[in-house]
């Protein structure tokens, strides 16, 4: 006896079963992995919108301590602000300053919170450019007068 017609339909049958879980198996897999990156990359985002600050000094007058500069940076973003040689980098006119030569005030600033950065550096008299890079690698420009 041989395979009846019947018997052929219900093995294609069961082959389009499988190849379709297969195929609905790949995109379910697929749609995870699209679904987990857009989720990776709106936290990134997210913490990037949250991680602001701005330098609020008067650009005529640079409280001078010492041999210190003194500079204060405000949290305008949406969480806390860590405060670190880690966290930031100095640059004075392009240049960047050591690690030695600069620390915070406060170790983490509250949103809204205002701490003050000192620069220990020699200047000479005339504009200089203040860039403080910080977090999510937001920076702020600031041009002062020495």
């Amino acid at each position: 006896m041989g395979f009846s017609l019947t018997g052929t339909h219900v093995i294609f049958f069961v082959a389009a079963v499988i190849v379709a879980g297969m195929v609905s198996g790949v995109f379910i897999a697929v749609t995870m992995n699209v679904t987990t990156s857009l989720s990776n990359r709106g936290d990134r985002v997210a913490e990037q919108l949250n991680t602001d600050f701005d330098i609020i000094n008067d650009p005529n007058i640079i409280p001078l301590i010492g041999s210190y500069y003194n500079f204060y940076l405000k949290n305008i973003g949406g969480a806390r602000l860590t405060t670190t040689n880690q966290t930031f980098q100095i640059f004075i006119d392009g240049e960047l300053i050591g690690l030695s030569q600069y620390y915070f005030e406060n170790t983490s600033i509250q949103i809204e919170g205002i701490t003050t950065l000192y620069v220990n550096t020699t200047l000479a008299s005339g504009d200089h450019t203040l860039r403080v890079v910080g977090p999510q690698a937001v920076d702020r420009e600031f041009t002062f007068m020495n």
